[in-house]
């Protein structure tokens, strides 16, 4: 097959990437930074420094309003969304982990957003079936465990408005899906992604942002 653009990702083009798109402010910053400190075998657990930028401009480009975020770890992916977040909007955060979550706390106070922010501590699937079932979420963030994608998929898109936004993270999974064999994780999202190619209700396109990101709008 031939591709229409071959460029490989080198250290030194990553870098020039990030430093040409807008660069994390002293909060976001920090957090990344502590959670590489803190949590140094789950930090690849954090959305990619690109991603903040991204997630912020999504939420600007679409006006949303009311975002729920499946997976929240240690706050970084809400703290760029809440930010970009017009008055009176809301982030609702759904995560299991009061001591992960805990550096996003400290983290939304400190950029002043703490109040746009409704942390859920609970299973993802509990929180997201209390929620109210007619069209009411103009963007989802997913990026939470990999076995569940289907069934959070499956609560979130009927709960999105028309021209809502679902972002979804990690669909290459370490370039594992391409594997014929694969198992686990990698066998899960290969799953989730023929499930989202074929839903009718959904336009998507999956990107090689970061570790593969899809962006899917309801019709």
């Amino acid at each position: 097959m031939t591709r229409g653009n071959d460029t490989k990702i080198t250290d030194e083009l990553y870098a020039y990437m990030l430093a040409n798109n807008p660069p994390l402010d002293t909060v976001q910053r920090e957090l990344v930074e502590t959670t590489r400190a803190r949590l140094p075998e789950k930090a690849g657990m954090q959305s990619s420094e690109e991603q903040g930028p991204l997630l912020a401009f999504l939420v600007r480009l679409t006006g949303a309003r009311h975002i729920v975020e499946v997976g929240t770890f240690t706050g970084f992916s809400a703290l760029a969304m809440a930010q970009a977040l017009p008055p009176g909007g809301t982030l609702i955060a759904c995560d299991v982990s009061e001591e992960w979550t805990a550096y996003g706390r400290e983290a939304w106070e400190k950029a002043g957003v703490a109040d746009r922010i409704d942390l859920r501590i609970a299973p993802a699937l509990d929180t997201l079936r209390a929620m109210p079932a007619e069209p009411h979420i103009d963007l989802a963030y997913l990026d939470a465990d990999k076995g569940n994608y289907i069934p959070y998929w499956e609560e979130l898109v009927p709960r999105m408005r028309t021209g809502g936004l679902v972002v979804t993270d990690n669909v290459l999974f370490h370039g594992r899906v391409t594997d014929p064999e694969a198992t686990g994780p990698a066998a899960d999202i290969k799953e989730f992604n023929a499930h989202v190619r074929a839903d009718a209700r959904m336009d998507s396109v999956l990107l090689t942002v970061a570790d593969g990101l899809t962006l899917s709008r309801r019709k």
